[in-house]
């Protein structure tokens, strides 16, 4: 969830020989071929990336736990005399609002500093089949993002704050904070995050990466910490285009206990990484939404024309000057929607908790935030969770009609009709602007946001770098109708691949092949 309605520590050098340059490469694809050619087992794989997030997490607060299991993990792959599963020895990083077994699920909140899972969410269990390696918990915004109007971006009760690799003291974004700086500081190669609203996409944007918001239903959100099952769902966050298609591989797929997901099986593609070619371009017709685009400054809008040549040079018409109708009526009905989910969702997620967790409702995590103030609160306070608490229930019908509306107008008359009635692939856009200066009292200070439209209709979007302003990242978004994922990460490959090579942060570790 983005929002708005949403001591520093340079990182010092530690030379490692791991499996990628300084600028981004298909990391997990790298791995896996060492892996199958006997150049690393998947244990030193794990001791090489423990030793990474040892030596530099202190600086940038990325990683919250380490899963002490994990170089048992990596044994136990190594002694298969043929690896079983796509990503078999490979070490991924699980956003902390993500159950896994044995670990605590803290959505970054004290109140939950007792949530130990019992087993995995799906989409993990999905994971271990095909035999990754679970190395811990992401740091992120407490609760996403959706306990004040006032936040700092990844500032957690639990974690602290996390800190962009490209400038320590600018955000990473959230609320998917620590899963976006852990991978793009090179602390691990692939991560998951979650999204309601700009939590996947933005700090993939700001911290050089690929991000990919899925369609709501494409992957399981049982085991998810909620804050609304309209629009929550988890992604991948990776260095390349064909990294994140071969997590999507993993995680994509149906789920009985998750309503939403009941397609996905039949709208899943075999293979996320079968049609990605520099061709992909070729024949795709692109509308620019120019509202997304005017509010940034010179530099951002010199970069995003600069990428509107290389889709043009690669093939695409680009269509200008599309306007995405209800564009600006989407943010109170949204707040409307989330506020009234919100506090249902979570209510009864905290009521299925452990025994042990003693906050058992949204009105107990309310109670202990003011209790424990100077530890929870010491920047800002909880007014959209006391906002949430005073809804009623779903079945109000400010609540239905909110929900109806602006479902509609983001999806069936925003990016679908605009999709049709221009005959387009996709929408385009700046994702957001350049990571802004970690001000607790000033909050998130955010130019400019592309997330909205596909988060509030439950469509994908897909973010990839197109250059930095000023030494700092700055994603490109392409967003599509419902279950564009495939055409999506094709388009997204081919741009990744004509457009100029981009430097891994300079404050991160620098490693050699």
């Amino acid at each position: 969830m983005k929002l708005r309605l949403l001591g520093l520590a340079l990182i010092t050098a530690f030379p490692l020989i791991l499996p990628h340059s300084a600028c981004a490469s298909d990391e997990l694809h790298e791995l896996e071929q060492d892996l199958k050619n006997g150049k690393l087992t998947a244990q030193q794989i794990v001791e090489l990336y423990e030793a990474r997030i040892q030596a530099q997490n202190p600086a940038i607060q990325a990683v919250m736990l380490q899963n002490p299991q994990a170089k048992a993990d990596a044994m136990a792959i190594d002694q298969q005399q043929v690896k079983q599963g796509s990503l078999a020895g490979l070490p991924i990083l699980l956003k902390d609002n993500i159950a896994a077994r044995g670990m605590v699920t803290t959505a970054g909140s004290l109140a939950l500093a007792d949530n130990r899972a019992q087993e995995d969410a799906p989409l993990v269990a999905r994971l271990r089949a095909a035999g990754a390696i679970i190395m811990g918990k992401a740091n992120l915004s407490e609760w996403a993002n959706l306990r004040s109007s006032q936040s700092t971006s990844g500032w957690s009760s639990v974690g602290g704050q996390v800190r962009n690799p490209y400038a320590a003291d600018r955000s990473p974004c959230g609320s998917s904070s620590g899963s976006g700086a852990a991978v793009a500081a090179r602390l691990i190669p692939a991560a998951i995050g979650t999204e309601t609203d700009g939590s996947i996409v933005c700090p993939a944007s700001v911290n050089g990466l690929v991000g990919l918001k899925p369609t709501i239903g494409l992957v399981s959100r049982t085991g998810i910490v909620p804050l609304s099952h309209s629009q929550d769902t988890a992604g991948p966050m990776t260095l390349t285009v064909r990294d994140a298609a071969m997590l999507l591989n993993a995680i994509a797929g149906s789920d009985k206990q998750d309503p939403a997901t009941r397609q996905a099986d039949k709208r899943r593609a075999k293979d996320y990484t079968r049609g990605l070619q520099t061709t992909a371009l070729k024949g795709m017709r692109l509308g620019v939404v120019r509202k997304l685009v005017d509010g940034y400054d010179a530099d951002t809008k010199a970069l995003f024309d600069k990428s509107l040549s290389i889709l043009v040079a690669q093939g695409a018409t680009v269509v200008d000057q599309i306007e995405l109708p209800h564009l600006e009526d989407l943010d109170k009905d949204e707040l409307t929607v989330l506020l009234y989910e919100f506090k249902a969702d979570l209510n009864t997620y905290l009521a299925a908790t452990p025994a042990v967790v003693k906050t058992r409702s949204m009105a107990e995590v309310i109670a202990f935030n003011k209790q424990h103030a100077d530890t929870v609160m010491p920047y800002f306070g909880q007014d959209l969770m006391e906002q949430a608490e005073a809804t009623g229930g779903l079945k109000d019908a400010a609540y239905k009609q909110a929900s109806a509306r602006v479902r509609q107008r983001a999806g069936k008359q925003g990016i679908d009709a605009v999709l049709k009635k221009y005959r387009l692939d996709a929408l385009i856009a700046p994702t957001t602007g350049t990571a802004w200066p970690i001000d607790y009292k000033a909050g998130d200070v955010v130019e400019g946001s592309a997330s909205s439209p596909a988060a509030v209709a439950g469509y994908p979007h897909l973010t990839v770098p197109m250059g930095q302003v000023r030494g700092l990242p700055v994603g490109l978004s392409l967003f599509a109708g419902a279950w564009s994922e495939a055409k999506l990460l094709n388009m997204g490959y081919a741009f990744e691949q004509a457009r100029p090579a981009l430097p891994a942060p300079s404050l991160s570790v620098m490693v050699s092949k």
